[in-house]
């Protein structure tokens, strides 16, 4: 079987030679960059993962979307469990470089959810997180205590009935800092895996969670992208989202255990996010 530099190579996107070399990160591909006679480029060798609700097709509308609408670097090569596009040179951000720039972060992602739909062509993909849990639940099932579980479908009954009636937009639904990007003159968000209809609350909450906003941060976020003061009702809405936002990420990291071949600690990841969930969990039964 050929190896990822020879399935590269083998790709008749390029121009003259190219230099292959791998990129970090990435818990659901290989990323590489290529460089030929024309420029640099990223490959991202993925097949799909359904257990995690990632389909490639959907993938790859949502980036074309995305390059459409301005908001991620356009795709130049695509083919079963292979996507190709323009390399963007420039900084990767942190979290603290998320809070830093929260307005023009703030102002993409509100890009994101006004803008791509617009430019999305054949069949997408909803991101329902409530969904998400009750799959991951089952997915679960004798590899996890019974009542861990149950518990943990009680919770997020209660927050989905929070949540309650909601708009809906096209999602990034994963919102991490490594997936902005800042060359210097403007942002670009990449990564669609998770690509699909949602509500806006549940990419502010990932948003927040992800990069360490403080409550201050939070509130100031609400309030910019509605244009209004956030009242009581949004606020409660918003944090049951979020906490939902944790508990997937928490049930992402035990499916991982059991289906990942990466060299990762996904047992640790499980442990921490499971704190930072029962956390948001104390802040929204505090909420009037």
């Amino acid at each position: 079987m050929p190896d990822a530099s020879d399935i590269i190579a083998g790709l008749g996107c390029w121009s003259g030679r190219v230099t292959i070399a791998p990129l970090a990160g990435g818990l659901t591909n290989r990323n590489y960059r290529v460089d030929d006679a024309i420029g640099a480029h990223v490959v991202r060798l993925g097949a799909d993962i359904p257990h995690h609700h990632i389909l490639r097709f959907n993938e790859l509308a949502a980036s074309r979307a995305a390059a459409a609408a301005g908001i991620s670097p356009e795709v130049e090569h695509a083919e079963p469990g292979i996507l190709v596009t323009r390399f963007v040179a420039g900084e990767t951000l942190t979290p603290e470089r998320v809070r830093l720039q929260a307005p023009r972060v703030l102002a993409l992602v509100r890009r994101v959810h006004r803008e791509m739909p617009a430019h999305l062509r054949g069949p997408v993909l909803a991101f329902w997180v409530f969904h998400v849990l009750r799959d991951y639940a089952h997915a679960l099932e004798g590899r996890r205590p019974a009542a861990e579980l149950a518990g943990l479908l009680d919770r997020a009954a209660q927050l989905e009935a929070a949540v309650g009636s909601v708009e809906l937009v096209l999602g990034h639904n994963d919102l991490l800092a490594a997936n902005f990007i800042d060359d210097g003159q403007r942002l670009w968000l990449v990564d669609w895996d998770y690509a699909g209809f949602n509500s806006p609350l549940f990419d502010l909450g990932g948003l927040a969670s992800n990069n360490g906003f403080s409550p201050a941060e939070e509130e100031a976020m609400l309030d910019a992208y509605f244009g209004v003061p956030a009242m009581p009702d949004l606020r409660r809405r918003y944090a049951a989202m979020k906490a939902s936002s944790l508990l997937r990420e928490t049930m992402w990291s035990m499916v991982s255990e059991i289906h990942s071949t990466l060299d990762f600690d996904y047992a640790a990841y499980t442990d921490e996010n499971l704190r930072r969930f029962e956390s948001a969990w104390d802040d929204f039964q505090r909420m009037p």
